[in-house]
């Protein structure tokens, strides 16, 4: 289980790297998907892409790991009301199949119940 933890640590670290640096490579399709009532859209791309790297990266340090955890908790619940409002008003994005963005919520809640797993520091890997 250990090992099986740790690789799975590794993987979400990596899932939320490559997802930041998305911020930066399709910057224009993140803005387009900003909410209407959120001011700064360029830059909260850009600070929550910064976020995802940071914390994805410390993620993969066994010494940051539950602080990078908590930090992608917080990140997840932040982004947590847009990806409502884009559910909530799909035909503000036509590209993106409803379904997609509904299913997004549940995908966000498993995102957050993985990045938990790694607050506990029983089985953390000690080894590594």
């Amino acid at each position: 289980m250990q090992r099986f933890k740790i690789f799975t640590r590794y993987l979400l670290g990596s899932f939320f790297v490559l997802a930041g640096i998305n911020h930066f490579a399709n910057t224009p399709m993140y803005v387009g998907i900003m909410p209407p009532y959120l001011p700064w859209h360029l830059e909260l791309v850009y600070i929550s892409g910064a976020a995802e790297i940071a914390l994805g990266i410390l993620l993969l340090i066994r010494r940051y790991a539950t602080c990078a955890a908590w930090g992608l908790i917080a990140l997840s619940v932040a982004v947590l009301p847009a990806n409502l409002h884009m559910a909530l008003h799909a035909q503000l994005y036509p590209s993106i199949a409803p379904v997609w963005l509904w299913l997004r919520l549940p995908a966000q809640a498993l995102l957050i119940a993985w990045a938990w797993w790694y607050t506990r520091a029983y089985g953390l890997g000690n080894r590594e």
